[in-house]
């Protein structure tokens, strides 16, 4: 698309994590998006993958593996049999120069394969373990099946997301898990310091639900304080008024939060109804909540009669917190998020026109900027790179052969 920074992979190319070893035999997203976290900054993601590969590819549009081309860029992949005593053996082999181990199984599933982290940490006692599950690593729901959806639900998410007269919404996106992996790789980084100042290796547990439940506060306070359910609002809130969606007259929204005193009168002012700012119903938030359907017939009134861009101009000339509720057509050709490259394009010949837009860097390091190393890999693409070196070539031949390594389709074997 016109407009959007097209960026080349840079093999050459070292971040803030280089030299940082991380195995990664999480699947699907969670822990694909921890251990993202580390490869766009320059660490070596090594994806022990089954030899089907990891769940997330299956994940595809148009017969193309988005969520894994964009969410596993810059990591390696091996493909080992995990079932097989060997490629167990090859994985402890690996642990020995690595910093981070992340997976992402059924409590006990670890243990039983045979990589309990006791033993982890024996072979590298600097090993910052993270293990990822729907409900944690202990307590009564420890062996329940834990994708994101049951947290969204289970946390108090969906109860109150939505409107009131309809059922509880859940989230379009991988919410719960977004949120174990950026948190995951947060405190990743808090262990692997405590290591690398002589502190040891340990064993992170990250739940699904415990970080969506955090990000909801101070529900548990308000609730026993109030004795009452949070209600479902749309996008209203139950803290400030005026804050909605409102529609243009070409079919378009915006989005106000007016959430203070002085922007609500400048929004007043704005629309040419300064008497409001006097009036006993809207002179002050608590009076705008007790009557926010007036107060929204009003400014979506006024709205209403203007287009989209109207809106946006005039708003935007008067500096009042509103702006458009952008979809993916707008956002690829939107000059803030072209000039932040906050979406770029990389090559990619599984794409129509050659090339997958996807996110930019975030956040944006002024002295170690992230970097677009190497597309996100083929299953088994690295087995030489990696597994040679660890292993020895003719161990790496010998576990071919019994194929407990095994390459992606199409690729000849290293002599």
């Amino acid at each position: 698309m016109i407009g959007i920074h097209r960026k080349d992979f840079d093999p050459s190319a070292r971040g803030a994590m280089d030299g940082v070893r991380v195995v990664d035999l999480s699947r699907l997203v969670a822990g694909n998006v921890l251990t993202k976290v580390f490869s766009d900054h320059g660490a070596e993601v090594v994806k022990v993958e089954p030899p089907e590969g990891d769940t997330l590819r299956a994940w595809r549009v148009g017969g193309v593996e988005t969520s894994w081309k964009t969410i596993c860029r810059n990591k390696k992949s091996v493909a080992l049999d995990l079932k097989r005593p060997e490629g167990i053996a090859a994985v402890k082999t690996l642990v020995r120069d690595a910093a981070i181990f992340v997976e992402s199984f059924r409590p006990g599933v670890l243990e039983a394969m045979g990589l309990p982290p006791a033993e982890l940490l024996a072979i590298n006692p600097a090993l910052v373990v993270v293990r990822i599950s729907g409900w944690g690593q202990d307590g009564p729901y420890r062996h329940k099946p834990g994708f994101g959806t049951l947290v969204e639900g289970y946390s108090g998410f969906a109860a109150v997301n939505g409107f009131e007269d309809r059922e509880p919404v859940l989230p379009p996106m991988f919410m719960g898990d977004a949120y174990a992996g950026l948190y995951g790789a947060s405190v990743a980084m808090i262990a692997l310091r405590h290591a690398e100042a002589g502190g040891g290796g340990q064993v992170i547990d990250v739940s699904l639900f415990e970080p969506l439940f955090s990000v909801l506060e101070p529900q548990m306070a308000n609730w026993r304080i109030t004795g009452k359910r949070k209600p479902r609002t749309g996008s209203r809130s139950t803290n400030t008024s005026p804050r909605n969606a409102y529609r243009t007259q070409d079919g378009g929204w915006v989005c106000l939060s007016a959430s203070t005193q002085g922007m609500t009168e400048k929004l007043f002012r704005s629309i040419g109804r300064e008497d409001l700012i006097a009036d006993p119903r809207f002179a002050n938030n608590p009076a705008r909540l007790q009557h926010w359907q007036e107060l929204d017939a009003i400014i979506g009134g006024w709205i209403g009669e203007r287009t989209l861009a109207e809106n946006v101009a005039h708003f935007d000339k008067a500096g009042v917190t509103i702006g458009p509720i952008m979809d993916s057509a707008m956002l690829e050709q939107d000059p803030y998020v072209i000039e932040r490259e906050a979406l770029v394009e990389v090559p990619d010949e599984d794409m129509p026109g050659g090339w997958l837009p996807m996110h930019g860097m975030v956040p944006r390091l002024s002295g170690t900027p992230g970097v677009l190393a190497r597309p996100a890999p083929r299953i088994g693409e690295h087995n030489d790179e990696i597994l040679g070196p660890a292993l020895g070539a003719p161990e790496l031949a010998r576990l071919r052969g019994l194929g407990v390594v095994q390459d992606m389709p199409g690729r000849q074997a290293a002599e």
